[in-house]
């Protein structure tokens, strides 16, 4: 099939997130046996969910080194969007190609599933691989479970290019994203009785205030990078429940934020205040009414990065493929990070738009597609540059 069918064959697998992604899987799955190769799958826990990875060798048949084409299955809901079409059923008009997933990020999926055939009758010097992993919109879950298995089966791929939604522009850094849960405490008590009751609400309200100002300081920090669209490291928060009634003093509340932090910075750089805070500030008032009172303060997702400092060969080698060559850095985060961290040097490269990602009326030009398939076979047709330190001494298992 070529790449619009292809893609409006995925279109009609509902991969929600919350769903399970293994009809999808089973039918790529299907047509890559077909095709005479050898796919494997890395499920999750509960086995309702999986990783797809299979190797087209190279030329003399080695499976090692070579290029990955990563993708994620899964989609974002489509609850509460007014759609002019059904979200799940693919649906073309002047030149653009509707339904959830088109843009992010299925319409790449597509454009590498047609691929298929020019990867197999190329006299392929290295070979290329397909990665497509499940729940990276919630949280980037299935790529670590999917690396685990590479690195457990030897396979050694040198250069990964996620085909996240950039306009066929290559990104080499995007920011990590980093959510936490607070927790607070307090004790409860009748409203007209303040004194004998700690405001679990109050005392989060102190700390989102705290983390507020913190986001303040990391917009003001001298290593900014002005490459990209929001040159700082971001603090916001989200998600805030608590109380039960309005005259009782509350003695819970829940609050999440989120933390994008630039490559060169970690998690710990907001973390280790923000404990600081609660365990010498908050905690000690708290708990001068009643010492049972706390905060519990803990990490939910954790993304990393990709700061595009180690992949020059690839970035040499894609800027030859591209219409335009320019570097970008990107705000959001990609499974990009996880493949860096496991030693694969990484760039982003895929059709459409972000800006299309999420939305109702999701869509894709189909001009991103042609641009796409054309880039792929290119890319089929070109190898590497020789470099004498192409290959990695070290790789993190994630």
């Amino acid at each position: 099939m070529d790449t619009i069918n292809w893609l409006k064959t995925l279109i009609g697998f509902d991969t929600t997130s919350r769903s399970s992604n293994l009809q999808l899987i089973h039918h790529i799955a299907d047509y890559l046996c077909q095709a005479g190769l050898d796919p494997w799958l890395a499920h999750n826990d509960i086995g309702n969910k999986a990783n797809l990875f299979v190797t087209i060798p190279a030329a003399d048949g080695s499976v090692h080194d070579g290029i990955v084409f990563s993708g994620h299955t899964d989609v974002v809901p489509v609850d509460g969007q007014s759609w002019s079409s059904e979200p799940f059923v693919a649906n073309i008009h002047e030149g653009r190609l509707y339904g959830r997933g088109s843009c992010d990020m299925k319409g790449f999926i597509a454009a590498v599933l047609a691929a298929l055939p020019q990867m197999q009758s190329a006299a392929l010097k290295k070979p290329l691989h397909i990665a497509l992993s499940y729940d990276e919109e919630i949280g980037c879950l299935g790529a670590p479970v999917m690396l685990a298995e590479l690195a457990r089966r030897g396979l050694n791929p040198q250069h990964c290019i996620v085909g996240e939604p950039t306009n066929m522009r290559m990104v080499v850094a995007h920011k990590g994203i980093h959510t936490f849960c607070c927790e607070v405490h307090g004790k409860s008590a009748h409203s007209s009785l303040t004194p004998q009751g700690v405001n679990a609400i109050e005392y989060a309200a102190k700390l989102i205030v705290y983390i507020n100002q913190l986001a303040g300081k990391l917009q003001q920090r001298a290593d900014l990078d002005q490459a990209f669209d929001v040159p700082f490291s971001t603090l916001s928060t989200g998600v805030i429940q608590g109380g039960t009634a309005l005259n009782i003093i509350p003695n819970h509340c829940t609050f999440e934020f989120d933390y994008r932090n630039l490559p060169h910075m970690s998690p710990a750089d907001v973390a280790e205040p923000i404990r600081a805070y609660i365990r010498n500030v908050l905690e000690p008032a708290m708990q001068a009414t009643d010492p049972h009172c706390h905060i519990d303060f803990f990490q939910r997702e954790n993304v990393p990065a990709l700061d595009g400092a180690d992949n020059a060969l690839l970035q040499a080698l894609i800027a030859q493929l591209v219409d335009n060559s320019q570097l970008s850095k990107v705000a959001y985060a990609t499974e990009g990070g996880q493949f860096q961290a496991a030693g694969i040097h990484t760039i982003i490269c895929g059709p459409g738009s972000i800006n299309q990602a999420h939305k109702a009326d999701e869509y894709i030009e189909l001009a991103q597609l042609a641009r796409c398939d054309h880039f792929l076979s290119k890319l089929i047709r070109t190898q590497l540059p020789k470099h004498k330190n192409r290959h990695s001494t070290h790789r993190n298992t994630p």
